[in-house]
């Protein structure tokens, strides 16, 4: 009787804990549960977990890891393509090379057999050394025939010619004015660029004799690409940027010089480097091309006046017709042989 007394006076003094404060209690112990402690370690990196939850942490990290770094479509797309081989597919910024004119053979061209006569005399006042007959001058006969070729323009407008002359008059050309005209390579072809760079070295040897047979004041060299070879045959190297330049070219340049042994010599023709007249050729705009030609200009007309060339035409001179250039080209090659 004694022991339910004091049970009830206990039970009084403190009574059993609601569901409230039982919560409570529990939320507040001092040790938290291990399920507690992982979920506190993954909302916070800065924290490591506790020996005693390390199996239950793994796993539960290793489901959040699986959710949170699982890549896009797209960053899997692009992961992909920057690990594929560089050979896998061509650069979409790599531009591709346009295929440029190569080399004909002669057999091409061997239809047009209207060749271009050479037009040269005896003392000129100026030859002018162009590269090749185009398809249409082999096919006419007659020097820069096509229209859009500026050699006829710039020959009046720079002063070599007091008017404009018409490519059927490159013939009259020595005794009208005492000028003349030839080239280095004797082929007819669409463009220079089909020739090659041996065939034109190989003409410089040739143009050499021209010169020494005629020997006239001055050369005019109708395009850089012809005193590039002449140059390589001379020097045995590439004409560098520091070597070429427009206009007169230095004494020691001159061409057809004849060596003073047991006749008189020759001191050679002077050598002026004009633009090419070409119509293709757009490295350079016509008033450009026109300043260069008029240094050539004022130099031929001077000339003329001092030899008393009425502006009308009138020098007379020894023309070389067809059957005398096969004659001179004959005697050109027996020559080149023997040297």
């Amino acid at each position: 009787m004694m022991r339910s007394r004091e049970k009830a006076i206990e039970a009084e003094q403190n009574p059993p804990p609601s569901f409230k404060g039982a919560l409570e209690r529990y939320t507040f112990a001092e040790t938290p549960s291990p399920n507690r402690r992982v979920t506190r370690w993954l909302n916070s990196t800065q924290l490591s977990p506790t020996p005693a939850v390390a199996s239950s942490s793994i796993l539960s990290t290793q489901a959040v890891s699986s959710r949170t770094r699982q890549p896009s479509s797209r960053a899997t797309s692009l992961k992909r393509k920057a690990t594929e081989p560089a050979s896998a597919s061509p650069s979409p910024s790599r531009k591709k090379k346009r295929p440029s004119s190569s080399y004909a053979p002669p057999s091409k061209y061997a239809h047009l057999t209207n060749h271009l006569t050479d037009s040269l005399a005896p003392n000129l006042i100026c030859i002018f050394i162009g590269v090749n007959p185009g398809i249409r001058t082999a096919t006419t006969g007659h020097a820069y025939s096509h229209p859009s070729n500026l050699f006829w323009k710039l020959a009046h407008s720079s002063g070599c010619t007091p008017r404009l002359c018409r490519p059927e008059e490159d013939q009259d050309l020595p005794h009208l004015y005492a000028l003349g005209h030839t080239n280095i390579v004797s082929r007819p072809t669409k463009d220079a660029a089909e020739l090659s760079k041996s065939e034109m070295d190989e003409g410089v040897a040739i143009l050499e004799e021209k010169i020494r047979k005629w020997r006239p004041e001055s050369v005019a060299i109708v395009g850089k690409s012809i005193w590039e070879s002449i140059w390589r045959v001379r020097h045995k190297e590439k004409c560098g940027k520091d070597d070429f330049r427009y206009g007169w070219q230095h004494d020691s340049e001159r061409m057809g010089v004849v060596e003073a042994k047991d006749g008189e010599g020759w001191p050679g023709a002077r050598v002026f480097v004009a633009t090419t007249t070409s119509g293709l050729a757009a490295g350079m705009r016509p008033h450009e091309k026109e300043e260069v030609w008029r240094g050539l200009g004022e130099w031929v007309r001077q000339r003329r006046i001092e030899k008393g060339i009425p502006d009308e035409g009138g020098m007379k001179t020894e023309v070389i017709g067809d059957e005398g250039m096969e004659d001179v080209k004959q005697e050109l090659v027996e020559e080149a042989m023997e040297t």
